[in-house]
């Protein structure tokens, strides 16, 4: 039985690159940015970030939570790309509706998104938050 990240993970970046607005504002749907992310126009992409599961098993059901963090990043002068393509991230993910192949997929849903600007002074960031229910599939 595949891991509910692994498979949560591999549905969220089908929906993501399948999406016309988001793919319009980004280079790409990274887990692995490539050197090219940054290319122009663009100069704009979405990695997967950090994913932690909780279990939350009950009698003859296993299950639960998993919280899940997607960045947007963008090189383009000030926060309106970043907060663009965030919210064409949150537009596109939340309460939609993930096929999981050996995990019963419940819900999605957008939780925060925190807009920051890096260190190096140049590049803005946004931290997306979602939180998924599961069950085992029986």
């Amino acid at each position: 039985m595949a891991s509910p990240d692994l498979e949560l993970q591999g549905a969220i970046v089908a929906r993501l690159k399948a999406d016309a607005t988001l793919t319009q504002l980004v280079n790409g749907i990274y887990d692995q940015p490539p050197t090219t992310c940054w290319a122009t126009p663009k100069e704009s992409f979405v990695s997967i970030g950090e994913a932690q599961i909780i279990r939350d098993d009950a009698t003859c059901l296993e299950g639960g939570q998993a919280y899940l963090t997607l960045h947007a990043w963008s090189r383009k002068t000030g926060y309106p790309v970043v907060k663009a393509v965030a919210d064409a991230v949150v537009e596109s993910l939340h309460l939609a509706d993930l096929p999981m192949a050996t995990n019963r997929f419940i819900s999605i849903i957008h939780r925060t998104t925190r807009v920051f600007r890096d260190p190096d002074g140049l590049t803005s960031h946004a931290v997306i938050e979602f939180v998924a229910n599961f069950d085992r599939a029986a």
